[in-house]
């Protein structure tokens, strides 16, 4: 008897990819609750290192066991490689591999036979790079899922979009979110102590906003800007120190993105802010964008910056 899927009316979702972590696993957990449906077997991530792409997994499935733990912690043997056919009912529903990393022990045909073997035996696999495995499968994907500056949602059908195009999207834009980020704190460094308090982080394309509820901050916009573009000159090294630090220049700072930042000051490009600051009266708050794209790419009036992930 044949049923209808609602799942086959779905083309695709375009998402702000948020910087910091929790704003990230909470995105994962929409993801999962609007885009997954329990017939899925086999989900495929692309994007780049520091993309997020972990933090996004551990979202839509909590308790997931990732094989490339960022704490360097890499599970092995992989268990993908290993389900038990007589202890079937025990083996896990969901498995992980990050085929980039796992190219280094086993041929890609393997790890592409033993994801076809776990969906034969109706359980999901999670496949980061699945680009690099999918010229080996037999089958399209259930549903891909792109990060880099934004996160595409998809569901693959005979005529595409095949792994290779969203990769190649994601892949060009994810530099835009770095360079974003990075500005973002390099601007939070001339914040007072009470507004970077009561600061919260929203996404625009290509830039970033701190969002202020109730009172005007205490900025000055050309100064700021000035202050900024001398950091971005000096090009300091950007470094990665822990899951909530990294460090400027050798300044040490906090942040929930760390892996998500340009390797230098220096690499920001057209960074700028939007000038004067945007008061949103309708939600009482006043808003401070700042750009790294080029001046005229896209329009700078509220209108073009109130789709924002607050």
């Amino acid at each position: 008897m044949a049923f209808y899927d609602s799942t086959n009316s779905h083309l695709y979702s375009v998402y702000f990819a948020p910087r910091g972590s929790v704003r990230m696993f909470e995105l994962g957990a929409q993801i999962a609750q609007q885009h997954l449906s329990p017939f899925d077997h086999i989900i495929g991530i692309l994007g780049e290192s520091g993309a997020g792409k972990s933090m996004l997994i551990k979202g839509m499935f909590p308790g997931l066991e990732l094989t490339n733990d960022d704490a360097g912690v890499n599970v092995r043997p992989l268990p993908l490689l290993n389900i038990d056919e007589e202890n079937i009912f025990y083996t896990p529903h969901t498995y992980h591999v990050d085929v980039r990393f796992e190219m280094g022990f086993t041929q890609p045909g393997v790890l592409a036979d033993a994801v076809m073997e776990a969906k034969r035996r109706n359980r999901r696999v999670v496949v980061e790079h699945y680009e690099l495995l999918y010229p080996y499968m037999h089958e399209k994907a259930d549903l891909l899922i792109g990060v880099g500056e934004e996160i595409i949602v998809t569901r693959p059908t005979i005529f595409g979009p095949t792994p290779d195009e969203i990769h190649q999207i994601v892949y060009e834009s994810i530099k835009y979110r770095q360079m974003a980020h990075t500005a973002e704190d390099l601007t939070e460094r001339y914040l007072s102590d009470e507004d970077m308090a009561r600061a919260i982080h929203g996404d625009i394309k290509k830039g970033f906003l701190l969002i202020f509820p109730g009172d005007k901050p205490n900025v000055n916009l050309d100064i700021m800007e000035r202050a900024v573009l001398e950091d971005i000159a000096k090009d300091m090294p950007i470094d990665y120190v822990d899951e909530n630090h990294v460090s400027i220049g050798g300044e040490k700072r906090f942040c929930t993105g760390p892996r998500t930042h340009v390797k230098t000051t220096g690499a920001i490009e057209g960074f700028r802010l939007i000038k004067p600051l945007i008061h949103d009266a309708e939600h009482d708050r006043w808003i401070l964008a700042g750009r790294v794209c080029a001046p005229g790419e896209f329009g700078d009036s509220l209108q073009n910056i109130n789709n924002t992930e607050i």
